[in-house]
């Protein structure tokens, strides 16, 4: 599931040759034509102003070796060391979470913090976030599910809206929206 850490890869811009794209994946409206000149009716500054610059929000180095267990693989998660693997029905050492327990962690380590920010800011007396993430398919499409369970003196009115937040954090955001990965190999 991992792949090697590729170099962080620029926009081109107009100047460059190449059109400025809506960032909408489902769309394909080009703001600028690819010799940089602008579209019919767009200014230069609407062609600028479509292609945003991207930055880097975090970063993760995997890498696995064939040698002692086949589908190890070392995580470098910014500082911190994990590890993954795949369980032993599927062949594995079962030395790590598998790739998808990794996914649901991240979408519920990211729900239960943000609860915790948004409450905390609030002053809500939310004393603590249980989130329980599962993953299913039905071979062709997934789906993932999130129980959410809250403990603290909270009202129903807090309640609900930390509830409401839940749909609203980066990871779920990104999940949802889908995000565009560029693979490339790393020389290195």
């Amino acid at each position: 599931m991992g792949t090697a850490s590729a170099p962080a890869r620029r926009r081109p811009t107009e100047s460059e040759g190449e059109p400025a794209m809506s960032q909408n994946p489902t769309s394909s409206t080009v703001s600028a034509a690819v010799d940089g000149s602008t579209a019919p009716g767009a200014t230069q500054d609407d062609a600028q102003a479509a292609a945003p610059e991207f930055r880097r929000v975090t970063t993760a180095l995997v890498t696995g070796t064939s040698a002692d267990a086949p589908f190890h693989v070392d995580v470098k998660a910014g500082t911190h060391p994990l590890t993954s693997d795949e369980p032993v029905r599927r062949g594995g050492s079962d030395s790590g979470p598998e790739p998808f327990a990794l996914l649901l962690a991240s979408l519920g380590s990211c729900t239960a913090i943000t609860l915790r920010m948004f409450a905390e800011r609030k002053e809500w007396p939310l004393e603590s976030v249980r989130v329980r993430l599962g993953y299913e398919t039905d071979g062709r499409n997934g789906r993932i599910t999130r129980r959410v369970a809250l403990s603290g003196a909270l009202d129903d009115t807090q309640r609900t809206r930390l509830l409401d937040i839940c749909e609203r954090t980066p990871v779920t955001l990104a999940l949802r929206a889908g995000v565009a990965i560029d693979t490339t190999e790393d020389h290195a």
